[in-house]
């Protein structure tokens, strides 16, 4: 008998995401007025954000998809969120809004933040609507399209930092957090 698998943990030998170049555009975008569904209220255009884009979330009983462990950069969407959550203060210290999006339905969004204690928005793309409008990479796989793993910070509504790609996932808030220190320490502008 297969046992529970912990979608908080990472298996040790997942395969590592190559750069193809597909964020390289996002540097200097605007954030578009694209209205997601949310598990709470946001506003994308307001003082500095960071979005952690992300495929889906394991669902508890449900088997991942075949492979899913085997596609570069796919696995790890739960110890992300986790980890923003567990950074939220450091975040706040910085002024900073974090918010995940992924294209898995707003009910699907609203079990797993309700399930892992989420405290910042999830946005719900499944029409990949902020995909078309930034561009946004993504990547096929059972008949669904999902985002590829990727992170930007906006300031004022403008994209200055894309981390792309995005690996171990469950280091990225550490990584983000990093990078707005720096800014802060430097009061550099990229």
């Amino acid at each position: 008998m297969m046992g529970v698998m912990d979608f908080t943990q990472l298996p040790p030998d997942l395969p590592v995401p190559e750069d193809d170049g597909a964020a390289d555009h996002l540097p200097g975008m605007s954030l578009p007025s694209v209205e997601l569904p949310s598990t709470m209220p946001y506003d994308l255009s307001e003082g500095r954000l960071v979005a952690y884009v992300y495929p889906r979330t394991g669902v508890p009983g449900v088997p991942l998809v075949e492979g899913w462990d085997d596609i570069p950069g796919a696995r790890g969407c739960t110890p992300q969120s986790c980890a923003y959550r567990d950074a939220r203060a450091e975040f706040e210290a910085l002024g900073t809004t974090v918010v995940g999006i992924s294209a898995q339905s707003a009910a699907e969004q609203a079990e797993f933040a309700a399930r892992e204690h989420i405290p910042f928005p999830l946005l719900s793309d499944p029409e990949l609507r902020l995909a078309e409008a930034l561009r946004l990479p993504t990547f096929e796989v059972d008949g669904m399209t999902l985002y590829k793993r990727l992170t930007f910070v906006a300031e004022a509504g403008r994209i200055v930092k894309v981390f792309y790609p995005v690996f171990p996932p469950d280091r990225n808030a550490v990584e983000v957090l990093a990078w707005l220190r720096a800014r802060e320490r430097t009061g550099a502008q990229e």
